[in-house]
């Protein structure tokens, strides 16, 4: 297929007719139109936008492109969540299980770093073993069984955004709206899902950062779900600082295992619970957000949360003693800690410093092909608003030899801003619900 044209035209602001999307996408995922081009046409949707017919007939081509999940035989509903990404965001290890457990199954596909941000699959599989590529079989009969898998988008799954992940991030063409919905719907409704929950991130840490541009995403990606019959919610949740204290793979791995047992940052357990009330929703687990909150809140206390990722872990292969020593997962040789360099108040801790820092010490990819080192990182014992004195411990740096200390010193010295008057407050935790019927302000 020669893709000249179809590139001129979207270059010069014009549309594609839906055919054409298909067609191209077809050929592209077959081999035949070249990654050249094909980067060429992303940035020109970058700079002009897609109409959204467009975008839904791109999101379409991506999801016929491979194999679908089929769950609509099982008594339990399947509901799956997505983040848009951020930094110490590992939501989706403690919810994941944390539902599954509450009777509302979990088939959740999910990614790997891109950018300045974390993959949940780069978290899972710091667990020793642990096999996040599973056949479209396998996870079907994991998701009958254990009523929860925990997977990356196979070359069976909507193999054309696969490919287009990675060159997205590659020609840095990640922060589009319709680009970010297409490839997520696609992932989603290939799950064979009835509803999806959406985690819209907002701030200076987050791909798109202002408040419209989020709630655009939402209401795109709500009309995408919807028009193929899967229920959808969005939160738009706060990433003007760090989810949870752990940001780096391992450390964030160690740090959700610790919500399963409910002892978890706050920040951390009010997302994933404002998350896990609308899953359970969605799947009809609960009538309303109270008795949504309460279950959840039991399968903490109870255990029955980390006893489901306990079996998640043991059916992917990987080693359930993490559970109980989290000393099995990959520890960093090099530590310092990192204090106060005055008195005064934090006014503000910049989570896409600190996610490009992860990437700079060997945490993150610059390619989809890069390995990881999954012991780096940081954890950040402060939050704004607090007030510290000189000299105080303010977080811990993880790296893999001393350049990488140096590189966490920097990066800390730059993201964590330390003012003399008490600062104004960041963003709200949760802000905003969006819904088919419209968009409602959290209280």
């Amino acid at each position: 297929m020669w893709a000249g044209p179809l590139i001129e035209r979207k270059r010069d602001g014009g549309a594609l007719a839906s055919e054409e999307w298909r067609d191209l996408i077809a050929a592209y995922t077959a081999g035949d139109v070249p990654d050249y081009q094909m980067s060429a046409l992303l940035m020109a949707v970058f700079l002009n936008g897609l109409e959204p017919a467009e975008t839904a007939a791109l999101t379409g081509a991506m999801l016929d492109s491979g194999a679908r999940l089929r769950f609509d035989h099982l008594r339990t509903p399947c509901v799956d969540k997505h983040s848009t990404g951020g930094v110490g965001d590992k939501v989706s290890l403690v919810l994941a299980p944390l539902v599954a457990s509450c009777g509302v199954a979990v088939p959740m596909i999910s990614g790997r770093a891109l950018g300045h941000t974390g993959g949940t699959l780069d978290k899972l599989e710091a667990i020793p073993g642990f096999r996040t590529a599973l056949s479209p079989g396998e996870i079907q009969r994991q998701v009958e069984s254990l009523a929860c898998a925990m997977i990356g988008q196979s070359a069976d799954i909507a193999p054309a955004d696969r490919k287009l992940y990675a060159l997205r991030d590659a020609t840095s063409t990640v922060e589009s709206v319709p680009l970010i919905a297409a490839s997520i719907m696609s992932k989603k409704l290939a799950e064979g899902i009835s509803g999806l929950v959406l985690d819209i991130k907002r701030g200076s840490g987050a791909f798109l950062p202002d408040l419209e541009t989020g709630l655009e995403l939402a209401r795109t990606m709500i009309q995408l779900g919807e028009d193929h019959g899967c229920r959808t919610v969005a939160l738009l949740t706060a990433m003007d600082r760090p989810l949870g204290n752990a940001c780096g793979v391992a450390l964030e791995t160690e740090e959700a295992i610790a919500g399963l047992r409910g002892e978890a940052p706050a920040d951390l357990m009010e997302v994933t619970y404002a998350l896990g009330v609308e899953m359970l929703l969605l799947g009809g687990a609960a009538r309303t957000p109270g008795e949504a909150r309460a279950s959840l809140e039991r399968a903490v206390r109870a255990g029955k949360a980390a006893d489901k990722f306990r079996s998640v872990v043991a059916a992917q292969g990987g080693n359930p003693a993490v559970l109980d020593d989290p000393g099995l997962l990959p520890q960093a040789p090099e530590v310092a800690t990192y204090a106060a360099p005055r008195a005064g108040f934090v006014a503000g801790i910049e989570p896409r410093v600190l996610g490009k820092a992860i990437v700079e010490m060997g945490g993150g990819r610059r390619t989809m092909d890069d390995a990881i080192n999954p012991a780096v990182g940081f954890v950040v014992a402060t939050r704004p608003g607090d007030t510290v004195e000189a000299g105080q411990p303010l977080a811990s740096i993880y790296a893999a030899n001393a350049q990488g200390i140096r590189v966490g010193i920097a990066a800390l010295n730059r993201a964590i801003r330390i003012v003399s008057e008490t600062p104004p407050p960041g963003l709200p935790l949760i802000s905003h619900r969006v819904t088919r019927e419209g968009v409602e302000t959290v209280a």
